[in-house]
């Protein structure tokens, strides 16, 4: 799977994507378990093999904050922690049993001090994060819950449902009850 991901970005060769894939270790996560905890450093990046997890930051008031989940096929990691070396201000908590592969940091910065192409791909991962962030800012000011709803469900239809709705109605900037309104307008 993680040579599978690798492959598929078209920038490495096969002899490249076998010594990157022997960087990574494997973990098992339990549900609830976390990958990164606040006010800790990230040092590691994670592909998720399998596994669905939150990302949330605590406010001034103690209250958790989703605002992002991520499945499997894709990238793990407190980002703006991960590049700075200080804390992390977010949680990465698995709502499911999970399993990662997972890469150092000091890994990452040989990778990219000895490879033009990892550099590359260093960047192309900064991009598609800047393009993320973007999205999501642009969708909590543009659309209405109902249609953050639907999008998350058109994307991630078989994740959805084993997502608690307390998480959910957080990462839409809603109630539960009114997340329990939207649910029952949607027909499938």
């Amino acid at each position: 799977m993680l040579a599978a991901y690798f492959q598929s970005l078209g920038l490495f060769n096969p002899e490249e994507i076998t010594e990157i894939v022997q960087l990574f270790e494997f973990r098992r996560l339990s549900k609830n378990d976390y990958f990164v905890k606040e006010n800790q450093p990230c040092n590691e990046v994670a592909f998720i093999a399998s596994g669905i997890f939150r990302s949330y930051y605590t406010t001034s008031s103690a209250e958790d904050v989703t605002y992002c989940f991520r499945f499997p096929n894709s990238l793990i990691a407190a980002y703006s922690s991960f590049i700075t070396g200080g804390p992390s201000v977010e949680t990465m908590q698995a709502l499911s049993p999970a399993e990662l592969w997972v890469i150092k940091k000091s890994a990452i910065d040989k990778l990219a001090a000895e490879s033009l192409v990892w550099t590359k791909y260093l960047k192309m991962i900064a991009e598609q994060q800047y393009l993320e962030l973007e999205k999501r800012i642009f969708q909590l000011q543009k659309e209405t819950a109902l249609q953050r709803y639907t999008v998350l469900l058109r994307d991630q239809p078989e994740f959805v449902q084993q997502i608690p709705l307390q998480y959910l109605a957080s990462y839409l900037g809603i109630t539960q009850r009114h997340l329990s309104r939207i649910r029952s307008e949607i027909t499938f």
